[in-house]
């Protein structure tokens, strides 16, 4: 590990929100703030959160919500962190208009409203953590790319306009590692929990591991099987369908870094 990644790890959340609000920091998020929860973000009008909050309860696998605004037109969110801005905080926003992405922007303040409401939802660079903590190798980290997030042919569960495919994120592993990491990640339902599935890519639809939807690919070892959990992009698909006339999300891998520790989403 190099010294600069050792010095990123060991950056405080409140920091590294500083230097993302400043526009000093403009790349994903993987790796900083040791210990420290990070989240995807979505902010949709007050018109169509009740029913986006209704996708969230019955798909918690992608959608596991660690916090939100306390009422609509926050910008601060308390709940999650010290001064937290999510206007400003977040490396890389997407903007969404009618479904379709029109803008991708390092600043929200010039499209904000006063009847948007912000969701926070638990993200899989937490449970990389604890997996990185047990002595298991994550190859995105290793190769410093973005995870690879792959479109599936797993249904959501519908909520009102919201529906779709479940995005997985993958990491290789060999069999036994895979069988591990199902053991870690099941004490953290908040952050994505266990494994959707692991082996024959075909088996939930993904043609070309090769060539992921969204991220990176990373190599795959011989011996290695490709090990898939549910991931926070998920909402994005759903957006894409349900076309609300703006939404806002994190740019895929771009999080925000928040003050919860990880250790707070452990169920066991």
């Amino acid at each position: 590990m190099s010294v600069h990644e050792k010095a990123v790890q060991a950056m405080a959340p409140e920091e590294v929100r500083a230097l993302i609000r400043s526009g000093e920091w403009k790349i994903n998020t993987s790796g900083v703030s040791s210990g420290f929860v990070q989240g995807n973000i979505v902010i949709l009008p007050k018109s169509w959160a009740d029913d986006f909050l209704k996708f969230c309860q019955m798909n918690p696998k992608p959608c596991p919500i660690v916090g939100m605004s306390d009422n609509p037109g926050d910008f601060l969110l308390p709940s999650v962190g010290h001064d937290v801005d999510i206007r400003t905080d977040v490396p890389s926003y997407k903007v969404f208009r009618n479904g379709e992405v029109v803008d991708e922007v390092t600043d929200i303040r010039d499209v904000w409203q006063d009847d948007l409401v912000t969701f926070v939802l638990g993200c899989s660079f937490s449970f990389e953590e604890a997996l990185v903590a047990d002595g298991l190798e994550i190859r995105n980290i290793t190769e410093n790319v973005n995870v690879p997030m792959y479109r599936t042919n797993i249904e959501c569960r519908s909520a009102g306009p919201f529906s779709g495919t479940t995005v997985v994120s993958m990491r290789p592993m060999k069999p036994k590692d895979a069988i591990r990491a199902i053991q870690i990640c099941t004490r953290f339902p908040s952050v994505h929990g266990a494994p959707l599935h692991f082996g024959d890519p075909a088996d939930i639809g993904i043609n070309d591991i090769n060539q992921p939807d969204f991220g990176d690919a990373v190599t795959i070892k011989e011996g290695e099987v490709p090990v898939f959990w549910a991931c926070g992009v998920t909402p994005q698909v759903a957006l894409e369908q349900a076309k609300p006339p703006l939404c806002i999300t994190h740019s895929p891998g771009c999080m925000l870094v928040t003050d919860l520790r990880n250790s707070q989403l452990a169920v066991l």
